[in-house]
This record gives structure tokens, sequence and C-alpha cells, in this order.
């Protein structure tokens, strides 16, 4: 029986504030962190299926005037790139990862793991769970609303990204929101339903997208993020494709400040 992690975040840039758990079950290793908690998402939360209770919120350390989201991939929780993504903020921008609820992966043999849709192949080319990205996509519709509503931040202050799965949770979710968003990060992963666009997008197709991905990935293969661009280009007027030599399914340095540089532009103090 073979287990696929698509999403194991090597990065180095977790807190060292936060204790690793290292969980081994049938050869799939998970990183678990102990949850910040925010009571200003609770209510939130806990009316939405696939999200965690918890999800780690960074409060900025000055006037808050934006925020980023960020969502995590297969087998991953919110604290997997809080550390990261508060790293490479700037002081007025508030941080948001949330967790996926464990669920029945079947690219895993039905093994439950922390995942926002079914994933049923690795082939680019093989069926997707069109109504579980949907619905996942409504959810992250409503984090950003829920956002707009609580901390007076308009859409266009709101930068959305994610890692692998939660990378293309992003893309989706974007294009597919009704109001402006600043930008998406979309790191080491591709665009769901890629055949219902450009028809599917139905706003943001102005906003800058950088796609992030290493030529040596093994799980989700640069030629993805390439369909992706190739993709995107079609409708998409500011995207952006970087490539990083020898980077596996994971992040690094260079990328990390490459995101830093993109945040600064897409979200410059006002």
């Amino acid at each position: 029986m073979k287990f696929v992690d698509i999403s194991m975040d090597l990065h180095n840039h977790k807190s060292s504030a936060v204790q690793k758990l290292a969980l081994t079950q049938i050869g799939l290793i998970f990183s678990l962190f102990s949850v910040i908690n925010s009571s200003n998402f609770n209510t939130f939360a806990k009316s939405s299926a696939n999200m965690s209770i918890n999800p780690v919120v960074i409060s900025s350390s000055v006037k808050q005037t934006a925020t980023v989201i960020f969502l995590h991939g297969l087998g991953d929780s919110g604290n997997g790139w809080a550390e990261a993504m508060t790293q490479i903020r700037q002081p007025y921008v508030k941080v948001i990862c949330p967790s996926a609820s464990p669920m029945p992966v079947s690219l895993n043999q039905g093994f439950r793991m922390p995942s926002w849709f079914d994933l049923f192949t690795l082939d680019e080319s093989g069926p997707e769970d069109e109504s579980g990205i949907k619905e996942a996509a409504k959810l992250v519709h409503s984090l950003i609303d829920r956002e707009i509503e609580t901390s007076n931040v308009p859409s266009s202050r709101i930068a959305i990204g994610g890692f692998s799965q939660g990378g293309a949770l992003a893309l989706y979710s974007a294009f597919t929101y009704n109001k402006p968003l600043a930008g998406v990060m979309a790191l080491s992963c591709w665009i769901p339903l890629h055949k219902s666009f450009p028809a599917a997008a139905i706003s943001n197709k102005d906003m800058p997208i950088i796609q992030c991905h290493g030529d040596c990935d093994p799980i989700v293969p640069l030629k993805w993020g390439q369909l992706t661009a190739s993709i995107l280009k079609s409708f998409a007027k500011n995207t952006e494709l970087k490539t990083y030599r020898g980077l596996m399914h994971s992040s690094s340095d260079m990328e990390l400040r490459d995101l830093k540089k993109f945040l600064e532009t897409v979200l410059p103090p006002v």
C-alpha cells in the first residue's frame, strides 16, 4: 500500500517556540504543531465543515491595513506556514493560516488526513473532485468576507496564497471570488478544474499572481506549473512563474525572499 504526501513542507522556517511533534503512521509522516487560538474566528470556523476551529492568526504589530491568508498543503496544518508568512509580512499586515479538517483522501487509499478537497490522482488529465473544490472555495470566500467585516480591511488589501493543494485552492478561489483581491501566491501547485477556464474566472483577471515552483519537484512536477502558467496567461494579465533550481516539493530562502518582495509590491503601506 503506497501513500502519497503532496504537501510536505520542508522549509526550515518554523518558530522555535512551537514544539514539533513527529507522527509516523503507515509510512506517512506529518508535522503537527500547537495551534494559536483566535476567538475572532471561532464562530466562523465552527460553521465551516472543512475548517479547523483554531486557525493560526498572527496580528499586525502596528495598525492593521492589510491581510494575508495562506493555505497549507495536504497533510499539514495552519501552523506549517504561519511562521514563514509572519517573517515576510510587513508590520501592518495580519496573517491568517486556516487548517483543513481531516478527510478520507482517495489518492491515499482513503486514509484520513487534513485536506481541502479530495484527490483522486496525480495525473494532470485525471478526474478531479469538482464539488469538493467548489465547496472549499466557498469557505475561502467566507473567510475573506469575514476578514473584511471584522477588520474593516477592503478586499483589495487582502492577498491569498497557498502551497501545493493549498496553492491550487488559492488560485481557484481568487478567480471565483466576486471582489478584487491584492494578489495570489501560488507555490508548487496547479490550477484545479483547468478545463473550466477562462469561463470560470468571474473576476480578478488583473490581479498580480506569482507562481513559484522547484525544477526538481517529484510530486507536483514543474510541467504542472508551466501548464498552469500557460492557462493563466490566456486570460490573466499580470502573472509570473519563478522556478528554483534544485528545489523539490518544498520552499527555500530564495523563494521566501521573492514572496516578500511580492507582498511589499501588492500590499504597500497606506
